[in-house]
């Protein structure tokens, strides 16, 4: 297979921003789809992404910029998509199954399209026709935000065809990223989606004023939630403890960039999720997730108390100092 694909990114947000500087480093054309006309100009004009990550300075005789995705998409063999899971079908309405004919299909979004309760992998499977063969995942432990400072940072890149998981993760292999390859798109994917929950989760406890002990012991429980609910979706050997799983579930319940911590945090204080969503100006894709996963789990029925209590939370406006503590007697 060769290894001179081009690649296109989908989407303007901050992970999109962080991969386009990724590739930048390994492939002479980035193609670029950015809705906003006005920031596509700006970016092209003054080489920076006007709304995320404006540190980062782009050479754009290496970038190919258009807000018209099917002019993007007709250029690229392979298409990384980062933009949001609830705003997904918004940006592909326009398109069909013929346009992604031949294209390989890799998700760096970290959620689960809402109106269809499905990963996005699946989604494209059964939306335009995509075989799970050109499907695959790109997921950390990674935020954007170091990525932008060049910390030494480590990707997974996941398909079935590890060949061209490869060719994905030698374009994103630079001097500060390292990548891995895995053929666990499900495990993957999922793990990606509840490790956001759980930093929420994580959020909320410190708001109310929960210490560092306890959340460690909401983490330590976290992972094995990850554990039964990835095993029994898509039962597999696959080694939980390793970074694609546990390391991004940390960093992502832990660090100062993360947005779901920071919007637990919010609503663990008393915010709305009205007024947390406003405030932030992000989007914080585990308030989607965490209503899919427990929709979806009505089908599995698996033990996810920690999953449960957020749902009960953000959906059910119980308050959260009565559904942490109820939380706290489930965990061990």
């Amino acid at each position: 297979m060769s290894t001179t694909k081009k690649i296109a990114v989908i989407g303007g947000g901050s992970w999109a921003t962080a991969i386009v500087k990724m590739l930048c480093n390994n492939t002479p054309t980035v193609f670029w789809w950015i809705r906003n006309e006005e920031t596509a100009n700006h970016i092209r004009t003054y080489k920076h992404n006007p709304n995320y990550l404006t540190s980062i300075e782009f050479d754009t005789n290496k970038l190919t910029i258009d807000s018209n995705i099917k002019n993007i998409i007709q250029q690229a063999d392979i298409l990384i998509m980062a933009v949001p899971s609830a705003f997904l079908k918004q940006a592909l309405f326009e398109l069909n199954s013929a346009d992604f004919k031949n294209k390989q299909i890799f998700s760096a979004i970290k959620g689960i399209v809402p109106e269809d309760l499905l990963i996005v992998g699946e989604f494209f499977n059964k939306n335009f026709d995509v075989t799970i063969n050109n499907i695959g995942v790109i997921t950390g432990p990674c935020h954007a935000e170091e990525v932008a400072m060049e910390k030494l940072s480590y990707l997974t890149i996941a398909s079935q065809n590890t060949e061209i998981a490869s060719i994905v993760a030698s374009q994103l292999n630079c001097r500060y990223i390292k990548t891995t390859v895995s053929d666990d798109i499900y495990g993957t994917e999922y793990s990606a989606v509840l490790k956001n929950v759980f930093a929420i989760a994580n959020g909320i406890c410190h708001g109310l004023g929960y210490g560092d002990n306890f959340q460690a012991v909401l983490i330590s429980n976290a992972i094995q939630e990850i554990k039964r609910f990835v095993d029994a979706v898509h039962p597999i050997n696959r080694d939980i403890k390793s970074s694609a799983y546990l390391g991004d579930l940390l960093v992502t319940a832990y660090s100062q960039f993360s947005r779901n911590r920071t919007f637990g945090n919010m609503i663990g204080k008393g915010y709305s999720v009205k007024s947390a969503q406003m405030e932030m100006n992000m989007i914080a894709e585990g308030y989607y997730g965490v209503k899919c996963i427990y929709e979806i789990n009505k089908k599995f029925n698996v033990d996810i108390p920690i999953t449960t209590a957020v749902y009960h939370i953000l959906y059910e406006k119980i308050s959260p100092a009565i559904e942490m503590k109820l939380l706290t007697d489930k965990l061990s």
